[in-house]
Formats: structure tokens, C-alpha cells, sequence
């Protein structure tokens, strides 16, 4: 089913704001993210009502730390009913918390570069490979060979990403945004349909659904973009 690819970033400031959408998106969208912003609001919480009534979670949390401290909070994530949790593409991380999932049914991706990075911003970083596109295909090799189950990268690298990780692997891509909607500090995007053409398995979208005057039109008019290129291809 086509919305069971859509997620949708609650990236609001409370859990009431973030209740108002998920209300006014019933039957529409069935897959969530929750990331900082939400989760020290009380989110967590959130997160744990919703996947206890079968809604599907995305914690974006980003964990990066002693392989210990990792396994311990994909545990955490994993008890807590999430069905996808964000790490640090870096090895000893995605390696830690493929252990700590294994058999919970919790799906590890791994971060590559944000798409809110580019070549300046990674040379700032101090990256020796400042190419993202380069990164972004090192960190899916080390990601296949840790054993989690997929990537976060741009719409644009997501095609190759595909190639690297096969077609067991999640690809879930933020930075979407509808044909004429505004970037905002997004610097790699595309819209839903290129992305899907892309190789991507879930799109993560935000602004463009909460944001919007009429979130679950915005939500449907998303869908039928995915839809579109689903029926074309016979998937």
C-alpha cells in the first residue's frame, strides 16, 4: 500500500499540535517520524501510544555513541513498539545496533550525509571525501556489511544507494518536496515521484503536509504522486 511509504515528519513543538495532525491525517497516512524537536517534548510517549494502536513509528534520534550506549538504547527504542530507528552511518554504530535489534522487528537505518549538507559543508566538517554523493555510497557499503536494515540518504544519491544494498534494504528519503514547493534549508531535494523513481522505499515528508493549510489534501495530493509512478511501472 502506497501511504505505508509516505511518512510523515511530525516536527511540531507539542504533543497536542502533533495530535491534531495525526487526527486530521487518520485513514490517510499510517507512518510517522518523530525526531528531536517532538521526542523532548514528550514525544516519546507519543510514539508509544501510537505503535501500541498499530500505528507505525520512526524515532529519528540519531544515536551516535559507545557501542555499549547504542545497543542499550536500540534496545530502549525497540521495547518501546518503534519500527524504524535512526543511527550514525558510522561502522562501530551501525554494527552495535544491528546486534541490539536483532529479532525485535525494529529496522536500523543508518544516516549518511543530511540533506542539508553539501560539498562546502562537509569540507567544514573536516571530511576528507567531501563529495556526498562519494559518502553517501561508502556509508551504504558499511551499512550492507553491519547487517541493519537500510540507509537515510537524499532523493539523489538514492539510485545508487539501491544498486550498493539491493532490494532487501529500506532507502528512506527526507528533503521531498512537491513540484514548486519551497526548499527551505533543504539543499538535495526532489519531488515524491522522482524519488520513487529513484529506488526509494519510504519518503519522509514534514513541512509540506503539517505546514500546509488542508495537511491531509497536501498528504492524498503526495500519494497520488507516489501512485502515479507505482502504476506506471506495475508495482
Amino acid at each position: 500500500m502506497t501511504r505505508a511509504r509516505l511518512i510523515v515528519g511530525l516536527d511540531l513543538p507539542s504533543v497536542a499540535e502533533a495530535e491534531r495532525v495525526v487526527q486530521a491525517l487518520d485513514g490517510v497516512v499510517s507512518f510517522y517520524k518523530i525526531g528531536y524537536r517532538l521526542a523532548y517534548a514528550g514525544g516519546l510517549e507519543l510514539a508509544r501510544d501510537l505503535a501500541a494502536q498499530g500505528t507505525d513509528i520512526f524515532l529519528d534520534l540519531k544515536l551516535l555513541d559507545i557501542d555499549n550506549t547504542v545497543s542499550e538504547g536500540v534496545e530502549s527504542v525497540a521495547r518501546l513498539g518503534a519500527r524504524m530507528l535512526t543511527v550514525h552511518a558510522y561502522p562501530n554504530t551501525m554494527r552495535a545496533a544491528a546486534r541490539a535489534a536483532s529479532g525485535s522487528g525494529l529496522c536500523v537505518l543508518g544516516v549518511t550525509v543530511l540533506t542539508s549538507m553539501d560539498s562546502a559543508d562537509l569540507a567544514e566538517a573536516g571530511y576528507a571525501e567531501t563529495d556526498p554523493q562519494k559518502l553517501v555510497v561508502r556509508r551504504a557499503e558499511q551499512a550492507r556489511e553491519a547487517g541493519i536494515g537500510g540507509i537515510v540518504c537524499a532523493a539523489t544519491e538514492a539510485s545508487a544507494v539501491r544498486l550498493i544494498v539491493g532490494s532487501s534494504m529500506a532507502v528512506v528519503t527526507p528533503g521531498i518536496r512537491p513540484a514548486g514547493a519551497d526548499h527551505g534549508d533543504q539543499k538535495r531535494v526532489v519531488t515524491p515521484a522522482a524519488a520513487v523513481r529513484s529506488g526509494a522505499s519510504h519518503l519522509v515528508v514534514a513541512r509540506p503536509i503539517i505546514a500546509a493549510p488542508d495537511p491531509r489534501a497536501a498528504a492524498q495530493a503526495i500519494i497520488g504522486d507516489m501512485e502515479s509512478v507505482y502504476e506506471t511501472a506495475g508495482r
